[in-house]
C-alpha cells in the first residue's frame, strides 16, 4: 500500500520534471496546469518527507534524495505502462490471419513486446510479423503481402492504404563523445570531421538529403552507409558525425558510452512513423493495433528516450489519431 499522499499522478509529475528541471515543461508533459504541477510536487514531498528538488535553482535539479528515488520511480511507471499495455490489448482472435510488417527502428524494444501480446490475442489466426526497410514494408503493401505495416511516413497519399499517424521523431544531431563542448555551437565543432550519411537508397537518407538541399547546405559526401549500427559505431569510433533521429539513437544503445546526442544546429524538422493498413480491412482492427503501438512506443522508447535526453520532451512524441 502507497503511504498517504504519494499518488501515480504525483510520480509522474517528478517523473517529468526530472527530465526538463522545468514546472512549464513538466506541464506540458504531464497535461497539467503549472500550479497543479507545483502542488503535485508538493504533496510528494510531503508524504515522504523529503526535498526531492532543489527549490531554489532554476532549471530545477535533483537532491540526492531525488537522485535516489527517481530510479524507482522510473521501474515503477515503466512496469505500469507495460501492464497498461498488456492490459488493454484488443481481441483480434476472429482472424484468420494476420501479417505485420515493423520498420528496424523498433526491433530491439517494441517489437519483440508487440508479438508476444498479438501472439496471445490471436488464438486462432496465422500470425506473420516481419521487419524491413520503410521501402520494403511500402512494396510488400502494395503487393497485399501484408497487411498492415508500420513504417515511416513520405506524407504521400498511398492508392489501397490508410495510414494512422504514431510518432513523431525529430532528426537529431550525434557526436563522438566529448567532441563538442558547448551545445549552442554543435555546427562550428563538427567542421572539422565528415558527415557519415545513410545509403541514398534508404527512406531516412532520402528525408535528410531533400532537408539539406532545401537549405542549401553542403557537407563532405566522403561516407554512405547502408547499416545504421555500423553508422552509430562510425561515429562513436569518432570517424565522423551523422543526422538521425530518437528512435535510432535509442535502437543504438550499445554505443551511448562513446556518442552524444544534440538538437540540430540548423532548421529542424522530424519524421513521421505511421501505422499502414490495407483499406479493404475492417477500421477497427488497425486503429486497435495502432493504440497498442502507441502505447509500447510511449513506455519502451519515448518515456527513456526522454529520460536520457531531456530536451526531447515535446518533440518525441506519440500522435493520436
Amino acid at each position: 500500500m502507497l503511504m498517504k499522499g504519494v499518488t501515480l499522478r504525483g510520480l509522474e509529475v517528478f517523473e517529468a520534471l526530472a527530465k526538463s528541471g522545468s514546472v512549464a515543461q513538466a506541464a506540458d508533459i504531464t497535461g497539467l496546469s503549472q500550479p497543479a504541477v507545483s502542488q503535485q510536487l508538493r504533496n510528494l514531498e510531503k508524504a515522504l518527507g523529503s526535498d526531492l528538488v532543489d527549490h531554489g535553482r532554476r532549471p530545477m535539479v535533483l537532491t540526492s534524495a531525488g537522485r535516489s528515488f527517481l530510479s524507482r520511480t522510473q521501474a515503477v511507471l515503466s512496469e505500469l505502462r507495460l501492464a497498461q499495455s498488456e492490459l488493454t490489448v484488443m481481441d483480434l482472435s476472429h482472424l484468420p490471419a494476420l501479417s505485420m510488417g515493423l520498420i528496424d527502428d523498433f526491433d530491439n524494444d517494441l517489437t519483440p513486446r508487440l508479438a508476444t501480446i498479438l501472439a496471445d490475442s490471436l488464438t486462432q489466426c496465422r500470425f506473420k510479423m516481419v521487419t524491413a526497410s520503410s521501402h520494403d514494408i511500402y512494396k510488400a503493401m502494395a503487393e497485399k503481402e501484408l497487411h498492415i505495416g508500420v513504417a515511416a511516413s513520405t506524407g504521400e497519399l498511398r492508392s489501397g492504404m490508410n495510414e494512422y499517424p504514431l510518432v513523431e521523431d525529430p532528426f537529431i544531431v550525434v557526436a563522438p563523445r566529448g567532441r563538442v563542448t558547448d551545445p549552442d555551437d554543435v555546427g562550428n565543432q563538427l567542421n572539422h570531421l565528415p558527415l557519415l550519411r545513410y545509403a541514398r537508397d534508404q527512406l531516412i537518407s532520402q528525408q535528410i538529403e531533400s532537408h539539406l538541399t532545401r537549405h542549401k547546405m553542403e557537407f563532405d559526401d566522403r561516407f554512405e552507409i547502408g547499416s545504421h549500427l555500423a553508422l552509430m559505431a562510425m561515429v562513436a569510433r569518432r570517424i565522423g558525425w551523422a543526422i538521425t533521429t530518437p528512435l535510432g539513437y535509442m535502437r543504438a544503445a550499445r554505443f551511448h558510452e562513446e556518442i552524444d546526442a544534440f538538437a540540430l544546429p540548423f532548421a529542424g524538422f522530424s519524421r513521421r512513423i505511421s501505422l499502414f493498413a490495407q483499406s479493404d480491412w475492417p477500421d477497427t482492427v488497425p486503429l486497435e493495433v495502432a493504440g497498442t503501438v502507441r502505447r509500447l512506443t510511449q513506455s519502451q522508447i519515448i518515456a527513456p528516450a526522454i529520460n536520457r535526453l531531456p530536451w526531447l520532451a515535446g518533440q518525441l512524441r506519440v500522435l493520436e489519431s
